[in-house]
C-alpha cells in the first residue's frame, strides 16, 4: 500500500460555460509568458530595447507550436493515421503532443524571420531567451500531468505519480513521474545558463548552445525511463538518439564558436542609443549632462570674454579722450 504519491487530476479540462479551459494549454501559455518576461529582462541588460523579445516571439511562438506538433505527428504517425484512428486528431494540439525538437527547430526559423526584420543577430537573441525557454519547458511539462501522460516505470516511491485513467492503453497504478523529473531538470538548466552567462560572458549563441547541451543530457536519461510507446533504433528510443545527436552538435558549436568568435556582442540591437533600452537611456542622460556642462562652461567662458572685451573698450575710449582734448584746444 502506497503511503504517499502525487495524485493526478480527475480531468484535464474545466468548462466555463461552453468554453473549455484545458490544463495543458494553460501550462503552455504560462510558459510562453515566463520565457518572454525573462528574455526581455536579459535582452535589455545586454543593451537591447524593451519589447523587442515579445515582438520577435510573435514570429517564434507560432512557428514553434507548428514545429512541435509536426515532429510529434511524424514520429507517432500511427496514433493518427493507422486503422481505426481519425486523422483530424492530428490538429488537436490541446490534447497533448508537442515535440520539443521540432518546436525549437521551427521556432528558430520564426525567430530568424523576426530578427531579420529588426536587423538583430539571431545568436544574440537566442542567448537572451535561452533560460526562459528552459523555464517554459519546466512549466509546460505539468501539462502532461493534467493529461496523465509521459510517466515512467512502475514504482512505490513517495513521489510516484498516480495514474487513474485507463484510456489509450494506460494501466492505473503509480509510476515514476518523468514529467516532474524533466521539469526539475529544466529549472536546473535555466539556472546553469544564467550562472555561466554571468561568469563567462557567453555570446554569439553559446548560452543557447549550453542550454541545448544541458537539456539533451537530462532528456537522454529521462527518456530512457519512459514506458509509453515509441519507435526504437538499436535498442534505444528515437528521442534518445535525437538527444544524443543534438547534444554533440551543441558541444561542437560551443567549442568552435569560442575559438572563432570569443567574447560577447558589443551591440545587439541597432538604434538602442535612442534611449529605448536601459543602456541607451543612460547614454542619453549622460550625453545630456555632458552637453549641459559643456554649455555651462561655454557660457562662463563667453561671459569672461565679454567682460574682457568691455574692459578693453572702456580703456580704449578713455585713452582717446585724453588725446583729443589737446587737439580740440589747438583748433579753437
Amino acid at each position: 500500500m502506497e503511503l504517499a504519491y502525487i495524485p493526478s487530476p480527475s480531468r484535464g479540462v474545466l468548462y466555463l460555460g461552453p468554453v473549455p479551459l484545458r490544463g495543458y494549454a494553460f501550462c503552455i501559455i504560462i510558459g510562453v509568458f515566463v520565457a518572454v518576461w525573462l528574455g526581455n529582462k536579459r535582452w535589455v541588460a545586454r543593451g537591447g530595447r524593451a519589447g523587442t523579445v515579445a515582438d520577435i516571439a510573435v514570429w517564434a511562438v507560432p512557428f514553434g507550436l507548428i514545429g512541435g506538433r509536426l515532429y510529434h505527428v511524424i514520429t507517432d504517425y500511427e496514433l493518427y493515421f493507422s486503422e481505426g484512428r481519425d486523422w483530424v486528431d492530428a490538429f488537436k494540439v490541446w490534447e497533448g503532443g508537442l515535440g520539443i525538437w521540432g518546436a525549437i527547430a521551427l521556432g528558430a526559423v520564426g525567430a530568424w524571420i523576426g530578427c531579420r526584420r529588426r536587423g538583430i543577430p539571431l545568436p544574440a537573441y537566442a542567448d537572451a531567451v535561452a533560460p526562459g525557454i528552459a523555464l517554459a519547458q519546466a512549466i509546460g511539462r505539468w501539462g502532461n500531468w493534467f493529461n496523465q501522460e509521459l510517466y515512467g516505470k512502475p514504482t512505490d516511491l513517495p513521489w510516484a505519480v498516480e495514474i487513474t485513467s485507463s484510456t489509450d492503453g494506460r494501466l492505473p497504478g503509480t509510476y515514476h513521474p518523468t514529467f516532474l523529473y524533466e521539469s526539475l531538470w529544466c529549472i536546473g538548466v535555466a539556472l546553469l545558463v544564467i550562472w555561466a552567462d554571468r561568469r563567462f560572458k557567453l555570446g554569439h549563441g553559446r548560452a543557447f548552445a549550453l542550454y541545448v547541451a544541458a537539456y539533451c543530457a537530462g532528456r537522454f536519461w529521462i527518456e530512457y525511463m519512459r514506458v509509453d510507446e515509441a519507435h526504437h533504433i538499436l535498442g534505444l528510443r528515437l528521442n534518445n538518439w535525437t538527444a544524443l545527436f543534438v547534444f554533440v552538435l551543441a558541444v561542437i558549436y560551443l567549442v568552435l564558436s569560442a575559438r572563432k568568435r570569443p567574447g560577447r556582442e558589443e551591440i545587439v540591437e541597432p538604434g538602442v542609443s535612442d534611449g529605448d533600452g536601459d543602456e541607451g537611456a543612460a547614454a542619453v542622460v549622460g550625453g545630456a549632462e555632458a552637453k549641459s556642462e559643456s554649455q555651462s562652461k561655454s557660457g562662463e567662458s563667453s561671459a569672461e570674454a565679454d567682460g574682457e572685451e568691455k574692459k578693453k573698450d572702456a580703456g580704449a575710449s578713455g585713452g582717446g579722450g585724453v588725446k583729443k582734448e589737446p587737439e580740440s584746444a589747438e583748433k579753437s
